[in-house]
């Protein structure tokens, strides 16, 4: 009888020594852990909408009468109100369970064991995840002190033979935005360049009309920020056509379950109210970032995004972020070379500011 030893040794190596991705936790989980009623926790850990969804969505959900159905595995409906939204045709759209699945499809597209794809951090760990899990080679170009891509350093990796190159903008955890030229730059290689717009109804910067012009260009997007869908799991991104026309080839047939396809539509017929969530949070956000920087033993960066990374100058991020905690509230904490005693904040409603400054200042 085979062995669980046995079975080991049939998983690839490489899976078995890669790091695990690691996850923000719910809220309830968060709760029990702390010991604070779900309804006090506040939570600004994950770059989730505070407001939620369009009241639409509830309704529509409720009255959908199809789901003994599967859903139709081309998203035509969706893609066709995203053709209306973003003005690129939908031929050139596809979505996806999150954006995380549509890096995962572009990596298995391209990626073949051992093929170099970069990675320019800090920036969001699902791109050296996803390269990993595909079996390519993680390039690592890291970002100059103010988190801006270093050009001359990506350009010089990308010529030794790159396939894909991820671009954060606004970039995840610093909210910084890569300018059009750098990336018009980037594009002048051999490469797949992928900018992964996740913020981008935070920061109104986007190089998604150049799609149709440059054959090595991807944009990627998701309703989990701006919309309030993070658990419902859709994302979109709009590439060449030909791209496209694989993924949707390679893709799992019913990858976005038909829930996640009603709730899309109806965010996207109900823009007067979400763009009304979108001004709020930016409004707070500069709030956030003014109330933050009154703190001097903060240094606070500036965020084109819905969260804002700050610096601990006197060394106890660890500590803060662990005081924080006790009372209820949750950010992100990060102790890497790069971000050495940084807290990412996400933007949450006023009276969550108002708490979280209030907690800061009793905790230092």
């Amino acid at each position: 009888m085979i062995s669980p030893e046995d079975i080991e040794g049939l998983i690839r190596p490489e899976l078995k020594a890669m790091p695990a991705y690691t996850p923000i936790e719910p809220t309830e989980v968060l709760s029990r852990r702390v010991g604070v009623p779900e309804e006090k926790v506040i939570k600004l850990d994950g770059n989730e909408n505070p407001y939620g969804c369009s009241p639409r969505i509830k309704r529509a959900l409720a009255d959908y009468a199809y789901y003994h159905l599967y859903p139709d595995p081309e998203q035509r409906e969706l893609r066709k109100a995203l053709e209306k939204y973003t003005g690129i045709s939908a031929e050139n759209i596809l979505t996806g369970s999150g954006s995380d699945e549509l890096i995962d499809l572009v990596l298995r597209l391209f990626i073949q064991p051992g093929d170099r794809v970069i990675n320019c951090p800090p920036t969001f760990g699902m791109y050296p995840f996803s390269t990993d899990v595909c079996g390519g080679k993680v390039v690592s170009v890291p970002r100059k002190p103010d988190f801006s891509i270093d050009a001359a350093a990506t350009k010089k990796a990308m010529d030794k033979g790159a396939k894909v190159i991820f671009i954060a903008s606004p970039n995840n955890p610093s909210g910084n935005i890569t300018e059009e030229p750098a990336i018009l730059e980037l594009l002048n290689s051999a490469a797949v360049v992928v900018i992964d717009e996740a913020y981008f109804e935070f920061s109104g910067v986007t190089v998604a009309s150049l799609v149709t012009k440059y054959p090595n260009l991807i944009v990627l997007r998701t309703f989990s920020k701006w919309a309030g869908l993070a658990g419902l799991r859709v994302g979109y991104g709009i590439f060449p056509v030909n791209i496209a026309e694989y993924l949707m080839k390679i893709k799992q047939p019913y990858n976005v379950n038909t829930a996640a396809q009603v709730a899309a539509l109806e965010s996207l017929k109900d823009m007067s109210y979400l763009r009304g969530m979108i001004k709020a949070i930016i409004q707070e956000r500069e709030r956030l970032m003014t109330r933050l920087s009154q703190l001097d033993w903060l240094k606070v960066y500036p965020s084109r995004a819905n969260f804002i990374l700050c610096s601990v100058l006197n060394g106890k991020a660890k500590a803060i972020h662990q005081g924080l905690q006790k009372k209820g509230i949750f950010v992100r904490y990060f102790d890497t070379p790069q971000l050495k005693d940084c807290l990412r904040i996400s933007v949450g409603k006023p009276e969550h500011t108002d708490a979280l400054i209030a907690a800061l200042k009793e905790i230092r």
